[in-house]
């Protein structure tokens, strides 16, 4: 069994998808970022950052992955799926993964910041970051018209760019003209593991630890 700890953000996502997508019995342990509960003693001695997601795999000495892509990378090597292994389609598994790591998901966070939550509205920061995302969602769609998934094959690395590419209205970015672009958007949104992964944790905080509920075939613990 794997403990889940996240939040309804898309690098807690990349996780609860990817353990739909492999169809690993999971138990899943909300985190309350609104009260600050990432950043307790007890979680801090989990993930040292402070931040979700983080896993616990009970089946292997209770192994603790923290960082939303290194657990993609665990996740697939245990299963030995949604990553090739031979070197080259790793490889470029990886490097779109990484293309989400480095650029995809601190533009768009900078770009949610700023156009959403600022107390103060800097236009230029806005721009300056709305502008980047744009330019990286052409260069996924410029992947894309060349091949149905990032990296060939349906893999980890579409995980992880989908997790936070499908909410780009919410940085305040267009993706018209973006073709190919969107209809991978649409084609991931319609897997059923992504629905479900895409539904956990619940959007609120639900109680007590105790409690048990039942989502999409699996044990949440809340």
């Amino acid at each position: 069994m794997i403990e889940l700890y996240t939040s309804e953000t898309p690098n807690g996502w990349k996780a609860s998808i990817a353990l739909e997508e492999l169809a690993l019995p999971y138990r899943v342990r909300p985190i309350a970022l609104s009260k600050n509960e990432q950043k307790q003693g007890w979680y801090l001695k989990l993930n040292p950052n402070g931040r979700i997601p983080t896993i616990v795999d009970h089946d292997n000495g209770d192994f603790v992955v923290f960082e939303s892509g290194a657990i993609l990378i665990y996740l697939a090597e245990k299963t030995g799926q949604l990553m090739p292994a031979d070197s080259k389609g790793r490889s470029r598994v990886l490097q779109w993964l990484m293309f989400q790591m480095g650029g995809i998901g601190p533009m768009m966070g900078q770009a949610n910041v700023f156009f959403r939550y600022a107390p103060e509205k800097i236009p230029y920061a806005i721009e300056r970051y709305q502008r980047e995302v744009r330019r990286l969602l052409e260069v996924l769609n410029t992947q894309l018209g060349a091949q149905e998934y990032l990296a060939g094959e349906y893999s980890i690395a579409d995980i992880a760019n989908w997790s936070w590419v499908h909410g780009y209205a919410w940085s305040g970015v267009s993706i018209d003209g973006l073709e190919h672009l969107k209809r991978w958007i649409d084609t991931i949104a319609a897997r059923p593991a992504v629905q479900r992964g895409r539904a956990v944790p619940p959007p609120v905080d639900l109680g007590a630890q105790d409690e048990k509920s039942l989502r999409g075939g699996r044990n949440i613990l809340v």
